[in-house]
């Protein structure tokens, strides 16, 4: 089985240094270097494409442009790029977004994968007309998918449930292929919804083990409900030539973090309900000591970025090697980006990508026969 790379755009901006935001953060960092226009964010698309990435992530929420419209437009740009589109289920009413999902299929030949973002922000959440609770969100997500699975499988839905009502709800066209769902979250309400309704369950990179700990734990769930679950990942990386050049790039982003920004978005991760994030937090506390939690992993993006806060840093024979480490635990997808998007995107297709080939774990999605293993030699 071949690996599954997706890259991201940044549609919050992107830089030569990091650009933050997200759970409920503003966004910090110079992202006007790099403005998200539909011109930019396609450059990027399209070098994802042509390296082998299968698809892009976009996120959501008040701190980026909106997903569903962004991508729609950089996909007219792309001719084989899926796009993992996050999307928070409050927001829009289930047989809407079946219907979306269904255009969003037909108008790219089939090139939508779905992210749902429950949200773990309450302040947030409250900011667009959503004032449930936390626990009530995921309880409302699983009605969701309830909903939107049967009007894909063409059923016509009735459900009164405790957050959604919809009758003789029914899609006129049905999407082909019915998207797959990427769900991530680590508190145990989240991993009910995500053993009844994901295809693949997204973690934050956090060290082997945790990890290791989460699949066990997420697995354990599917099964009871009489489901498999794939896994996925979501890091940043930072891959050169040698180990010492790819930390100094760690170094120099992280000389770019004006302490006094490092405190104020520490100060609002604080406050975040996502236990994911205080996962993510726990993995630094804060300091710019002791960044490196696993060899080659990096906590250092966590403190000027809400969500996903680590990076794999290294030679790329040394990247490669944790791309393995994962992909033994179980992990078969991985969600990377880096600063900026465009550079990174080409220090790890051009070099790490012929070095997971090598090793037999990857081949070029878009190509019909496999990259030549022999051109690049792995080492471990």
């Amino acid at each position: 089985m071949s690996l599954t790379f997706h890259w991201f755009l940044p549609t919050n901006g992107d830089s030569r240094h990091v650009v933050g935001g997200g759970h409920g953060t503003p966004v910090t960092g110079s992202g006007r270097d790099r403005p998200p226009t539909v011109g930019y964010l396609s450059q990027i698309a399209r070098a994802a494409e042509d390296l082998g990435f299968v698809g892009a992530l976009t996120p959501t929420g008040a701190w980026c442009e909106d997903a569903w419209l962004t991508t729609a437009m950089v996909s007219q740009n792309t001719e084989r790029l899926k796009f993992l589109v996050a999307f928070r289920p409050g927001f829009v009413s289930p047989t809407l977004a079946a219907q979306m999902a269904s255009t969003f299929q037909r108008q790219t030949g089939g090139r939508l994968l779905l992210n749902v973002v429950t949200g773990g922000e309450s302040h947030e959440q409250r900011a667009y007309g959503d004032f449930l609770d936390k626990d009530a969100r995921y309880r409302r997500t699983g009605e969701f998918l309830r909903i939107v699975r049967d009007l894909w499988d063409g059923k016509t839905v009735d459900l009164s449930g405790e957050h959604l009502r919809v009758e003789e709800a029914r899609l006129a066209h049905v999407p082909d292929p019915v998207p797959e769902i990427y769900f991530g979250g680590s508190s145990p309400i989240a991993g009910e919804v995500a053993a009844r309704h994901a295809d693949v369950y997204l973690t934050w990179g956090e060290p082997p083990a945790q990890v290791a700990e989460k699949i066990a734990w997420a697995r354990r769930l599917a099964e009871r409900e009489g489901r498999a679950l794939r896994f996925g990942i979501r890091l940043h990386v930072i891959t050169r030539d040698t180990s010492a050049q790819a930390w100094a790039e760690a170094d120099r982003l992280l000389d770019g973090f004006d302490p006094q920004t490092v405190e104020s978005v520490q100060a609002g991760l604080a406050r975040s309900e996502s236990e994911g994030q205080r996962r993510m937090r726990a993995l630094h506390g804060g300091s710019r000591e002791s960044l490196e939690v696993h060899p080659n992993v990096w906590a250092g993006i966590g403190l000027v970025r809400g969500g996903a806060g680590t990076a794999l840093v290294g030679s790329h024979d040394e990247v490669a090697e944790r791309v393995a480490e994962y992909h033994a635990l179980g992990i078969d997808e991985f969600v990377l980006s880096g600063y900026p998007h465009l550079e990174e995107a080409y220090w790890f297709g051009e070099n790490v990508l012929p070095r997971l080939a090598a090793r037999g774990l990857w081949h070029h999605p878009f190509e019909t026969s496999p990259v030549p293993a022999a051109q690049v030699p792995f080492t471990s």
